[in-house]
C-alpha cells in the first residue's frame, strides 16, 4: 500500500464512530434500536464498505489504478462510491430499478460510470442479472477489483469487530435481537460476536415475502435492502435461531409507526425489523420483561418518494 494510501485509508477509519443504542418505551420488553443511519455515509454498510477496502488494501489485492466494482440495492454503493472518492479510485456499481430515486441519483453523481440492469432473474428479481453483469464488467476492465459482498469474509469480520463489538459492549444481557437480511455480512458477523458474550440469546433473521434465503417462495419485491433472490454464501455462516419473513406492505406499516410512535425516521429493512418485533412478541412475553435490540439498517430520507409515499405505498396492498 502506498503512503497516500495508507493515509487516505487512516482517515477513513477515522470517520468511523459507535453509533447510538436508542431504548423504545414497549410493553412488556424493554426494546432497543441501535440507529446506523450515524455512520458517515448513512447506513450499516459503512462498516464492511471500509473493512473490504482496507483489507484489500493490505493484502495488495487493489492499488491507486484498481477499479472498485460491486452490486448494490442502494447502500453499500453508496458507502463504497464515498470511500472510493475520498480514496482516490475508481468505482462502478451495479444496480436495478428498485434503487432508491436518492440512492440513484447520489450514485451518478458520485461515480463516472453506473451501469443499470433492467432484467430481472428467474426468481422475479434483480440480484442474479446484477451479479452476471458485475462478472462481465470484471472479466472486461483492466485492474477491476469485486468486493463481492455476498461472500466475502471481510464482511463478516467487519461486523464481528465493528457492528457485533459495539452491541456487546453496550449490554450487560442481551435476549434476543431482530437483524434484517439480505448479503448476510451483518447478521453472520453480529450473530458470531453475540453468541460469544450472551450464549443464550437468540438471532432471529428477518427476511421479506418474496425472498428465498430461508427457502421462500421467490416473487416480486419492491422494497430495497432486505431480502435477496439467492442464498448468500455469508448468510450460511450466520447462527441464526429463528426467522420471521415480513410482507411488503407490513414493512411500509411498520416504518410509518416508528416514525409517529417512536420518532424514528428509518429505511425499509429497520421497518421489517420492527415488524418481525411485533410479530414475534407472544413468544418473548415473560414475567421478567426481555431485553429486545433490533437493528435500524439506515435512515429514511432515501424514501421519502417511496415507503412514505402513500402513493407509492399502496401498490404493496
Amino acid at each position: 500500500m502506498s503512503n497516500e494510501l495508507a493515509q487516505r485509508m487512516a482517515t477513513l477509519g477515522a470517520l468511523l464512530r459507535e453509533t447510538p443504542v436508542l431504548p423504545l418505551k414497549y410493553e412488556g420488553i424493554n426494546l432497543y434500536a441501535k440507529l446506523e443511519g450515524h455512520n458517515p455515509i448513512g447506513s450499516v454498510k459503512d462498516r464492511p464498505a471500509y473493512w473490504l477496502l482496507k483489507s484489500a488494501l493490505e493484502r495488495g489485492q487493489i492499488d491507486s489504478g484498481s477499479t472498485i466494482v460491486e452490486s448494490s440495492s442502494g447502500n453499500f454503493a453508496n458507502a463504497l462510491a464515498s470511500y472510493c472518492r475520498l480514496l482516490g479510485l475508481s468505482f462502478v456499481p451495479v444496480i436495478d430499478p428498485n434503487i432508491t430515486p436518492g440512492y440513484e441519483s447520489s450514485l451518478r453523481r458520485l461515480c463516472e460510470r453506473v451501469v443499470k440492469v433492467e432484467q430481472r432473474d428467474d426468481t422475479g428479481g434483480f440480484l442474479k442479472t446484477r451479479l452476471a453483469k458485475v462478472k462481465e464488467l470484471v472479466d472486461s476492465t483492466p485492474g477491476a477489483y469485486w468486493t463481492n459482498q455476498y461472500g466475502n469474509p471481510d464482511a463478516l469480520e467487519a461486523h464481528y469487530r465493528l457492528t457485533g463489538e459495539e452491541i456487546a459492549r453496550a449490554f450487560t444481557t442481551l435476549d434476543y435481537v431482530f437483524l434484517g437480511v439480505s448479503t448476510g455480512g451483518t447478521i453472520s458477523g453480529v450473530s458470531h460476536r453475540l453468541k460469544e458474550k450472551f450464549p443464550s440469546v437468540r438471532i432471529i433473521a428477518v427476511d421479506a415475502e418474496g425472498s428465498v434465503i430461508f427457502g421462500g417462495t421467490p416473487r416480486k419485491r419492491h422494497i430495497p435492502g432486505i431480502g435477496a433472490s439467492i442464498v448468500p454464501d455469508l448468510v450460511k455462516q450466520a447462527r441464526i435461531d429463528d426467522v420471521v419473513r415480513v410482507p411488503e406492505s407490513e414493512t411500509a406499516q411498520a416504518c410509518q409507526e416508528l416514525l409517529r410512535r417512536h420518532g424514528l425516521f428509518v429505511g425499509g429493512s429497520s421497518g421489517s425489523a420492527y415488524a418481525a418485533v411485533k410479530r414475534y412478541l407472544p413468544k418473548m412475553r415473560s414475567l421478567t420483561p426481555p431485553n429486545v435490540l433490533f437493528l435500524c439498517a439506515d435512515g429514511g430520507a432515501a424514501y421519502l418518494e417511496t415507503l412514505y409515499n402513500p402513493q407509492w405505498t399502496s401498490r404493496l396492498e
